[in-house]
């Protein structure tokens, strides 16, 4: 049994999606499904810990036909196995609509939100209509002058021409402005996150182990984003994808680093250190 130290064993696996198991189509490889199943039927448990939305990432599940644990959104929503609702934060309403303020006159930026069971967008686009077509999850239109403020987990804003600098500039107003009222961090570096202060994949991945009788150091998790950050640092043990921002092997100097999403690097990990042979 692989294990986090010389005595703490292994339980639990959790992994980002986008960049670090999902190939550059944005879709699971046959070699990752299989891993994933063989993953299950060696008695470990499996996280899927993301930034997409839980609509979403259920049918990335369904795809691979084993009872994960879904935590998405950066860690404002966790979903059980069975698809319950088992942890739930919300940017606090009263700031959902001053944070657009700060952007929506910026027309190089593209405002979303995952508003309850729903992914909207201030202005259409036809790359992001078939960004999800492997499970059918797509958009609904907003007017950023009248955003809906209830059931928001999380807020955040791309740049189509991959300009992270930009956004930079407006990380730094957001921060300046909200303070600790709000946790952003970049989940690539041309999208930039809103959540509750309190939200993150770390503080979400502690409460799953937690529900399944384990601790963190019982997990091992996988990432590339400045949104994996806290979930690589806080587990027992944190792998970083080869093709991670700078900013993340900066915030991570001591993590192991291992291969990029699109040679499968988190599945043969997986093959190699915890699947029976």
């Amino acid at each position: 049994m692989t294990t986090a130290s010389n005595e703490t064993p292994i339980r639990i696996v959790a992994s980002d999606l986008d960049g670090t198991l999902l190939g550059p189509n944005h879709q699971l490889s046959e070699f990752s499904k299989d891993t994933l199943k063989s993953l299950h039927d060696s008695g470990y448990t499996f996280i899927f810990a993301t930034g997409r939305h839980h609509v979403d990432v259920s049918g990335i599940r369904d795809s691979v036909g084993i009872p994960a644990y879904m935590i998405t959104s950066n860690g404002a929503r966790v979903h059980d196995t069975k698809d319950q609702l088992v942890y739930s934060q919300n940017v606090a309403p009263e700031l959902v609509q001053p944070v657009i303020d700060v952007i929506k006159n910026d027309p190089s930026i593209m405002i979303h939100l995952y508003h309850n069971n729903d992914w909207r967008l201030n202005q259409d686009d036809e790359y992001l209509r078939n960004f999800h077509s492997d499970t059918g999850f797509s958009y609904k239109l907003f007017d950023h002058d009248a955003a809906p403020t209830d059931g928001i987990a999380k807020i955040f804003f791309t740049h189509p021409e991959h300009d992270h600098e930009h956004l930079v500039t407006y990380e730094q107003k957001l921060i300046e402005k909200f303070g600790d009222k709000i946790n952003v961090a970049f989940s690539t570096p041309w999208c930039l996150e809103v959540m509750c202060a309190s939200v993150s994949k770390g503080d979400a991945l502690k409460a799953v182990a937690e529900s399944v009788g384990h601790s963190l150091e019982n997990c091992i998790a996988f990432g590339d984003g400045m949104n994996d950050v806290e979930m690589l640092s806080m587990a027992g043990k944190g792998l970083v994808m080869g093709t991670s921002h700078e900013k993340v092997f900066q915030a991570l100097p001591d993590n192991e680093v291992i291969g990029s999403s699109a040679d499968d690097a988190v599945a043969h990990y997986l093959q190699q250190h915890f699947i029976a042979k």
